[in-house]
């Protein structure tokens, strides 16, 4: 029998007229062939032919079809070799069959989850009721006649809880399988996505029309009467055209495409959810503050930041919105927001050392709430343990649980934290000066320490 070995673009690389255990698996299975010359030839109970995995839509590299031609001939097979790489279809063509099978793969995905789950809640109900035996603990009676048929459930139990188990994370895997599957055509028409993908098309394009001319591209060049050329730009141009219309579509269905006509200097621009002003605007992207400024914030300025001196590039298909100064200006700031943008705005806090003695002021006054009454801000140390305890203020419950709460009173090596029982002073904590580094924590949040401990006298306790 004749081995036929055909390559169109239509179809991909078949080979047909092989027979079970007639040697020409095991040359077909090598992983030598295809484009990347590391694939094996798979076969293929639809199509009851061997094929060569993403090789459809795509130009044969020729050489690997003529070393396969050679070694099934030298096993004493005969061979035909026929490449036809002009013969293809259209992309849209070719991107309708792939969202079909896509919508195929999601339907049948998701009825292997639906077996696995029913596979799972059966395990676990023969499970359950096996244990009902055992309800109220009975132990398994050693010696007894019923001991051979208590063990012979408890592995019963176990083997049907297991399989429970098993066929749920079968249906989790098969769920997440048949959602991918769902999403795919959603996914490939993304905006951001299609704008990116068009990019690199026009690039490739590009590439092709020099090659055409004789010139150099990509760092090497090519024959201009190669017919792969013009294949190659053929179908370049039908997959940017489909994708432009996709864009187009887009944008009739209200999805705004942003671009270099849209944006002036000290405007503000939404990047991943953050608004950042606008330092310049560039053909293909924005250059706004460093994104490591916006960590937490909802807007970042060009000045006032931790890295002032660092900046970054946003491409215009990854922009979500944009607001004038003016808009930015009269857009209502939220408290807590103002409180936490000058937070991030604040350097980093080093370990208070200590500098200076403290200075006693009043306490609070007596008969205040819980949250008003007096509590002791301490500060801890992560690498080392000391015999009594360091305090830096003293101050209301309430205004102490602010301080410890802010992020920038906890460094790498160090952190506060408060107690209302902190013992005797001198014998369980002691006052130690502050050298001021925590002084803008203390200010933004309109908080005056107190230095001096007016608590009664109580037995030591630990820091809250």
């Amino acid at each position: 029998m004749t081995i036929e070995i055909t390559h169109t673009r239509r179809e991909g690389t078949l080979i047909e007229g092989t027979s079970r255990g007639d040697g020409s698996a095991e040359i077909l299975k090598l992983r030598e062939y295809g484009r990347t010359q590391r694939q094996p030839f798979r076969w293929s109970r639809n199509l009851d032919c061997w094929y060569l995995p993403h090789s459809r839509d795509h130009g044969t590299y020729t050489p690997s079809l003529e070393l396969l031609a050679q070694r099934l001939r030298d096993a004493g097979f005969e061979v035909t070799l026929t490449i036809d790489n002009a013969d293809r279809r259209s992309f849209s063509e070719a991107e309708k069959e792939r969202e079909e099978k896509a919508e195929g793969r999601a339907e049948r995905f998701g009825g292997y989850a639906d077996n696995a789950a029913r596979n799972s809640e059966a395990a676990w109900k023969s499970s359950h009721e096996i244990s009902e035996r055992f309800a109220f603990g009975q132990p398994i009676l050693i010696g007894h006649h019923s001991e051979g048929r208590a063990r012979r459930d408890h592995a019963r139990m176990d083997n049907a809880m297991r399989k429970s188990i098993d066929e749920r994370d079968r249906a989790d895997h098969w769920i997440g399988r048949a959602q991918a599957a769902a999403n795919y055509a959603q996914f490939k028409k993304n905006p951001g996505r299609t704008l990116r993908r068009l990019d690199k098309l026009r690039a490739d394009l590009r590439a092709v029309e020099k090659w055409q001319r004789g010139e150099s591209a990509k760092g090497y060049s090519r024959n201009p009467d190669d017919p792969e050329l013009t294949i190659r730009h053929e179908e370049l141009t039908e997959e940017i055209a489909h994708w432009e219309q996709i864009i187009k579509d887009a944008e009739a269905e209200g999805v705004k495409v942003w671009s270099r006509a849209d944006f002036s200097r000290g405007d503000f621009v939404l990047y991943r959810g953050t608004w950042y002003e606008v330092l310049r605007v560039n053909p293909k992207s924005i250059t706004i503050p460093h994104i490591h400024n916006g960590t937490g914030k909802r807007i970042v300025r060009a000045t006032g930041n931790r890295h002032d001196d660092w900046t970054w590039t946003a491409p215009y298909d990854d922009v979500s919105g944009r607001k004038s100064a003016d808009e930015m200006r009269q857009a209502p700031q939220a408290p807590a927001a103002e409180h936490q943008e000058r937070a991030e705005q604040s350097p980093p806090i080093e370990e208070p050392v200590p500098a200076e003695k403290p200075t006693p002021v009043a306490a609070p006054a007596a008969g205040a709430n819980w949250q008003e009454g007096m509590a002791l801000v301490l500060i801890a140390s992560k690498n080392s343990r000391r015999s009594r305890k360091r305090a830096l203020w003293a101050m209301t419950r309430r205004e102490a649980q602010a301080v410890c709460g802010d992020p920038r009173t906890s460094g790498r090596s160090y952190m506060l934290t408060w107690t209302q029982r902190p013992g005797t002073e001198s014998i369980d904590w002691e006052w130690v000066p502050d050298n001021g580094s925590l002084d803008q924590v203390l200010e933004d949040l309109s908080i005056t320490p107190r230095r001096e401990w007016t608590a009664a006298r109580q037995a030591p306790a630990e820091a809250a």
